[in-house]
């Protein structure tokens, strides 16, 4: 059996071997955090003597070379000439004498109506005229019969055998049978002006064409009444001629300050996808035309469709050619757009975190500086394998490449269009 002296020896060297144990594990920790900073302070020094990595720029020249300026509009083609053939009198269609797409001419006639009531009509106004002719006679007949009487009795009152009472009774008689005259010489002229008026009516059951060219619309049937009221009704459109026809289109008002009549065109239609018509200006209307809050100007073309494959109400896409220069400095309009990329400055704050410090952060996404903008246009270009801008001035732009009318850029030249960052290690 241990004694007490024993058993105190013995806690007292378990505890001496806890303490030594301590102190070898907070001395290995402390070796290991020491390595750490060490390796730390080494990364730390190699990553910021390190240079960046390298960015990449796309690179395009600035040739010489033709500039095409041109406007884009939609439209829709129409005859030069179109009318819509209608009627002014009711009645029902007797016969129609045309068809879709027939060509006609000039007082061609189109179609008649049925003219029964219209002939009796004009056959009634006939009758009254000739009764009004035969009231005239009659007046006159009248004034004639007066006179003679008031010319016997002033040879009777000369004899003192009549008195001035039957005098002017005759006197008025006379007066009276010359005014009868007048208004029956008017009641000729009215019924000659409504047999005029009733012969018009009846020659319009006739429908005639008012134009030469093609019937684009027959609107009516054998049978059918019409009805000439508030509103004529349209029996047919004729299209004069085809084979000289007018494009309308609506040019955007961001764009209709450089449209002008005698301007160059093409347009396609969707019938034809592979074909280019040409066309010319001949009228930039002022009036505007809002839909949705776009303002756009009504243009008209001429165009030439002596093929005749062109037809009226096709969609078509026209391209005016509003200046075209044969020999420029261009560039594309990516150079003008073009800022290289800037990279942040290492910091140097002392209250920054070691990890902050030892990742790498890839330049930021470039912006272009707004104080730049007030100096003009500007290019870019590598000397010595750094970006240098180069001031400029511009002119026209085909949307895809820009006029340099002024600056330090001449033909050849490499500019920058574009920017890439480091390749992924």
């Amino acid at each position: 059996m241990e004694t007490p002296a024993e058993a105190t020896r013995d806690l007292v060297a378990r505890l001496d071997g806890a303490r030594n144990a301590a102190r070898r594990r907070r001395s290995a920790i402390g070796v290991a955090i020491g390595l750490a900073l060490a390796a730390a302070t080494y990364a730390i020094r190699t990553h910021q003597t390190q240079p960046p990595p390298a960015i990449r720029y796309d690179t395009a020249q600035a040739t010489r070379g033709p500039l095409t300026v041109k406007v884009t509009a939609t439209g829709t083609l129409q005859p030069v000439t179109q009318v819509d053939v209608g009627t002014e009198v009711s009645g029902t269609v007797e016969k129609v004498f045309v068809d879709f797409n027939d060509r006609v001419e000039a007082g061609q006639i189109l179609a008649r109506l049925d003219a029964t009531q219209l002939a009796a009509k004009e056959r009634q106004s006939r009758a009254a005229l000739e009764l009004a002719e035969a009231r005239v006679t009659d007046a006159r007949a009248t004034v004639t019969e007066t006179a003679r009487k008031l010319e016997r009795a002033d040879k009777l009152i000369e004899r003192r055998l009549s008195s001035m009472e039957d005098h002017d009774t005759l006197r008025a008689a006379r007066d009276r049978a010359a005014a009868g005259v007048t208004v029956a010489l008017a009641q000729v002229n009215q019924a000659r002006a409504q047999l005029d008026y009733d012969q018009r009516l009846l020659e319009k059951a006739v429908i005639h064409a008012p134009i030469s060219g093609i019937v684009l619309k027959r609107q009516v049937e054998p049978g059918q009444t019409v009805v000439a009221a508030l509103q004529t009704p349209v029996l047919f459109t004729l299209a004069e001629n085809l084979t000289q026809m007018e494009l309308h289109v609506q040019v955007d008002e961001a764009d209709v300050g450089q449209v002008a009549s005698g301007q160059p065109a093409e347009f396609i239609v969707d019938a034809y996808p592979n074909i280019r018509f040409p066309a010319v200006i001949t009228l930039v209307r002022f009036v505007p035309q809002t839909v949705d809050n776009v303002v756009t100007y009504e243009t008209l073309l001429t165009v030439d469709n002596s093929a005749l494959l062109l037809r009226p109400g096709m969609t078509v896409t026209a391209e005016i050619t509003v200046k075209h220069s044969a020999d420029v400095l261009r560039v594309p309009n990516a150079a003008l757009r073009f800022v290289p990329p800037t990279r942040e400055p290492a910091s140097n704050d002392s209250n920054s975190s070691l990890v902050g410090r030892l990742m790498w952060r890839p330049p930021p996404v470039a912006k272009r500086d707004v104080a730049d903008t007030t100096q003009g246009a500007r290019v870019w270009v590598l000397r010595d394998g750094q970006p240098l801008a180069l001031a400029v001035k511009t002119g026209a732009t085909d949307r895809t490449q820009t006029e340099i009318t002024d600056g330090e850029l001449t033909a050849g030249s490499v500019v920058l269009i574009d920017s890439h960052g480091p390749p992924e290690s």
